[in-house]
């Protein structure tokens, strides 16, 4: 398969995603509180002859699959406990004009009960996984759609890996209609990838680890 050259503003490969881009941040005062959560400029070589649009995927692959001790005081997630993805970030039907998207046009902060899905102007927004993990809090929950950055458990004793991955795609639409997921995103593309690229970051907020 061929690859797409991709480049992620303030996030090189394997290095830490600054603070900028969090969702979470600790202070001195605090283990976690929201952090400013701004989407970061990408952009990326077009796509092989036949691209007729693309999809962006950022993705947590790191995360617990129990959360039972998840920032809880006095208590660790152990760093061999089985691992899962975690969607930060679904946008699909990109253009095939389009090679990069600005900073802060899929999320400028935290927003509370989330930031629309669906189309805009940039492409078509799917749910992240965000939403589940608010929804036992009614002035937070609700489908967070476009980019929401990491914040990870912070006493979590693994670095956690966020994923950043472009696919060029040979149809112009997936044809997802509603509240859709990564997984979602994922199935309906299947076979009709021709290209890809991506940048992986890393982050914590377990002091131990920085």
């Amino acid at each position: 398969m061929t690859s797409l050259e991709l480049h992620i503003d303030g996030i090189s490969e394997g290095q830490r995603i600054a603070e900028e881009f969090a969702f979470g941040i600790r202070t001195a005062d605090t283990p976690f509180t929201f952090g400013p959560n701004i989407s970061p400029g990408i952009r990326w070589s077009g796509g092989p002859d036949g691209t007729k649009s693309y999809a962006v995927i950022m993705h947590d692959r790191s995360v617990p699959t129990v959360f039972d001790d998840a920032n809880q005081e006095g208590k660790t997630i152990p760093a061999d406990l089985e691992r899962m993805d975690f969607m930060h970030w679904i946008l699909v039907d990109i253009p095939a004009t389009t090679t990069s998207l600005a900073k802060g046009v899929e999320s400028e902060g935290v927003t509370p009960k989330g930031k629309d899905t669906g189309p805009t102007t940039n492409g078509v927004r799917g749910a992240n996984d965000f939403g589940m993990f608010m929804a036992s809090n009614p002035d937070m929950a609700g489908n967070y759609g476009g980019y929401d950055g990491p914040a990870p458990p912070w006493n979590d004793e693994l670095m956690h890996e966020y994923v950043f991955t472009v696919f060029a795609l040979d149809v112009e639409t997936l044809g997802l209609t509603g509240v859709f997921g990564g997984a979602d995103a994922r199935a309906a593309m299947e076979g009709h990838v021709l290209a890809s690229g991506q940048v992986m970051g890393t982050y914590t907020l377990n002091p131990d680890l920085l």
